[in-house]
């Protein structure tokens, strides 16, 4: 799973990185501790034109009678057949900028969290889809992602079993894609980032505690 991720990067990087048409939000202020409901950068495409955004981590279902019906992970396995997410992964896909994320290993007592990082250094572009809510009380809509999980490779593998599609950039615009709607062939493009290109180490349980934050949170325990 992906319960927590760091994006750093000013918005100037991700446009040039991305090669984003538009741009559609203010600045974020950079956080190595984000956390589910917390907003966060999303390149998503509308009528061809590669945007980069904002949206709230936590899809919620177009059904959902209230904003506490919150879906942060879903299952590469399940993603295509589940219904809070089978129409989000056929038209709202989207990317998650992130400089990584933290897994937490089960030890004897307690559990070990890790950094887990690109070795080249690049953001990773985890797979996204998002939805939007019509909030009843309110009348106003909001958009909301996932970030789609599968089977842990690599140095992930001996920490958890799950963890987040980590896209090539050469899947990117196939992913972006909304004239691509068969969800056999959006759930082709889940192959995610050679594993050999990711290094983790264990960090400081001050990252537990969603008020932390800072770059102190990513140092070698």
């Amino acid at each position: 799973m992906c319960g927590r991720f760091a994006t750093t990067g000013d918005i100037d990087f991700y446009t040039r990185y991305y090669g984003v048409d538009d741009v559609t939000t203010e600045s974020i202020d950079p956080s190595w501790n984000v956390a589910p409901t917390d907003e966060s950068y999303v390149v998503a495409d509308h009528e061809g034109h590669r945007l980069l955004g904002r949206m709230g981590w936590g899809l919620i279902p177009h059904w959902a009678k209230d904003a506490k019906s919150i879906h942060i992970n879903a299952r590469a396995e399940t993603v295509a057949t589940t219904p809070a997410f089978k129409r989000a992964l056929s038209l709202h896909r989207c990317l998650i900028p992130a400089d990584g994320f933290y897994e937490w290993e089960p030890k004897e007592q307690g559990r070990t969290p890790h950094w887990i990082y690109r070795a080249d250094g690049f953001p990773m572009s985890l797979a996204g889809i998002w939805a939007g809510w019509k909030d009843p009380a309110t009348e106003q809509w909001t958009r909301r992602f996932a970030i789609v999980t599968t089977k842990a490779a690599g140095v992930i593998a001996s920490i958890h079993d799950r963890m987040p599609v980590i896209l090539p950039e050469e899947k990117w615009g196939n992913w972006l894609d909304r004239d691509l709607t068969d969800p056999e062939m959006a759930l082709g493009l889940l192959d995610p980032l050679d594993p050999e290109l990711i290094m983790e180490y264990p960090v400081s349980s001050e990252v537990n505690n969603v008020r932390n934050n800072g770059s102190s949170l990513v140092s070698p325990r």
